[in-house]
C-alpha cells in the first residue's frame, strides 16, 4: 500500500524539511510526497481503492500501536492507497471533513503545519516498523 502525504504549503529547506527527509527514507512501504500551494491547485487522484486521512484538531488521537493496526488492515483489505491530507492554515473544510475516511489529531495543541508534517512522516515510519515486526519499546 502507497503511503502519499497531500500538503498544503511548501517546506523548502528548513530543520523541518530535514526531519520529513530523514523519515521518509526509513519507510519501505511505497511513499509519495505531494507539496500543493496554500489556495489551489489539484489534489492528485488516488490509486483505488484508497482511504483519505485528514490531520486535523477535531481528529481522533491514536496510539503508534492503534495507528500502525489501522494502516495494517487497510492494507489486508486491499487498500492500494492511504492519502494523508494536511490543509493550509485554516484546515479542512466541512466537506473535506465530511468525505474523509478518518480525522486524526497529534493531541489538543496546535502544531505548525511544517512540523506536523514531519510528525507525520515520523509515525509512518514507526508504524511500518511495528507492522514488519521490529520491537516497539513501548508495547505492552
Amino acid at each position: 500500500m502507497r503511503l502519499h502525504i497531500i500538503a498544503r504549503g511548501k517546506i523548502g529547506r528548513s530543520p523541518e524539511a530535514e526531519l520529513v527527509d530523514r523519515y521518509v527514507k526509513r519507510i519501505a512501504w511505497p511513499f509519495k510526497l505531494t507539496e500543493l500551494p496554500d489556495v489551489g491547485g489539484t489534489i492528485p487522484a488516488p490509486l483505488t481503492p484508497s482511504r483519505d486521512v485528514l490531520l486535523d484538531e477535531r481528529g481522533k488521537q491514536l496510539s503508534s500501536e492503534e495507528f500502525a493496526a489501522l494502516l495494517g488492515k487497510w492494507r489486508d483489505e486491499g487498500v492500494r492507497e492511504t492519502r494523508f491530507l494536511i490543509g493550509a492554515a485554516d484546515g479542512h473544510g466541512e466537506a473535506g471533513r465530511a468525505k474523509a475516511d478518518l480525522l486524526i489529531a497529534f493531541g489538543a495543541m496546535t502544531w505548525p503545519h511544517m512540523l506536523a508534517r514531519a510528525m507525520l512522516a515520523e509515525q509512518l515510519w514507526r508504524a511500518t516498523s511495528i507492522l514488519a515486526g521490529h520491537p516497539y519499546h513501548r508495547s505492552g
